[in-house]
């Protein structure tokens, strides 16, 4: 592959180069293709900023011990609508990959489940994490936390994680709706690529190390912090995540997770699965004049809407990679193109 130029790359032998680059440095296979999925969904989706610009950060973690590419995850707790899963120092991944069709098994006979996942490394858009309990049937909430990046109320110092969180619900006549929202006005990747880019950030993102707004990304990056959305509403979600993805899992809080770079943070993850089912509900087919309503207030697109006509064009297409996300894939993997 040449760095130089656009190029179109089917998704399969996309998943398959990432998953190569992975193995080559020190994950397990079992453990780099869910990992590899994830960040090929982002590619594929137009999220590049949770795709290829987030491999180095996973290699890094495994290369200097951080975290761990060939441990499985175990359950440490059981209950008719909860697991608690220790990822052992890995990865959510595996964790939501080998557990999913329990969870939703528990939901389907109790009407809800519960999935907590402790001592874990997140480093992906939340969404692909989801989407599919959807098309299953289930309403899905989920959240995880990050390192602290984001003040808090009225503070000047990071003290929360970006802490996203994201929810997912079927329709009867589309595709799921999802959204995947950090508690920050910004994502740290959206900040990690202006910085990059040499872009500015827009008003209201972040403040330096002594808390003085900046649009610098990288006086963000730097010592920094973001700014949660919504100002102190933002800040009480990212309070509330803390709480279910870190207190309730038994992982550490945003301010006292590690800080080495960009890496994967050590996390909690908090996954709920609602079954409509169980309820008598028709909820995908009550989502439709909802749908109906937001359109005719004059809103063109839904949530996810941009997601599924950039994977169509993939499908028809292939995903399509810059230089830059090219340059990653050889340095990460050289020798496979």
């Amino acid at each position: 592959m040449s760095p130089t130029a656009p190029l179109r790359v089917p998704e399969p032998e996309l998943v398959a180069r990432v998953v190569d680059a992975l193995v080559r440095n020190g994950f397990d296979a079992q453990v780099a293709a869910p990992v590899a999925s994830t960040i090929v969904a982002c590619e594929r989706d137009g999220t590049p900023s949770h795709g290829l610009l987030r491999l180095p950060g996973y290699i890094e973690a495994v290369h200097t011990g951080y975290a761990d590419g060939r441990v499985l995850p175990e359950v440490v707790g059981k209950r008719d609508s909860m697991l608690v899963v220790d990822a052992r120092q890995g990865f959510t991944h595996l964790a939501l990959a080998q557990w999913r069709d329990d969870l939703m098994q528990r939901a389907a006979r109790t009407g809800t489940a519960v999935l907590l996942i402790r001592d874990a490394h997140h480093f992906a858009a939340l969404w692909p994490d989801i989407e599919d309990f959807a098309v299953e049937g289930f309403v899905a909430i989920s959240c995880v936390t990050s390192r602290a990046r984001v003040i808090g109320w009225g503070g000047t110092k990071a003290v929360f994680g970006t802490n996203a969180s994201a929810f997912a619900c079927p329709r009867a006549d589309g595709p799921p709706i999802v959204w995947d929202q950090s508690a920050s006005v910004m994502s740290q990747g959206d900040v990690l690529r202006a910085a990059r880019q040499g872009l500015p950030l827009p008003e209201g993102v972040g403040v330096d190390i002594d808390g003085v707004p900046t649009t610098d990304a990288a006086r963000v990056l730097d010592g920094g912090a973001l700014v949660a959305f919504g100002g102190v509403k933002g800040a009480s979600i990212a309070f509330a995540v803390e709480i279910l993805a870190a207190a309730l899992s038994g992982s550490p809080f945003g301010f006292e997770a590690p800080v080495p770079g960009n890496r994967p943070s050590k996390c909690g993850q908090f996954l709920l699965l609602v079954d409509p089912r169980c309820a008598g509900t028709d909820v995908a087919r009550r989502v439709e004049p909802l749908v109906d309503a937001v359109h005719a207030s004059g809103t063109q697109k839904l949530p996810g809407d941009r997601r599924y006509a950039r994977r169509q064009q993939a499908a028809e297409h292939g995903i399509e990679l810059d230089a830059h996300a090219l340059d990653i894939l050889d340095r990460c993997a050289p020798g496979t193109a």
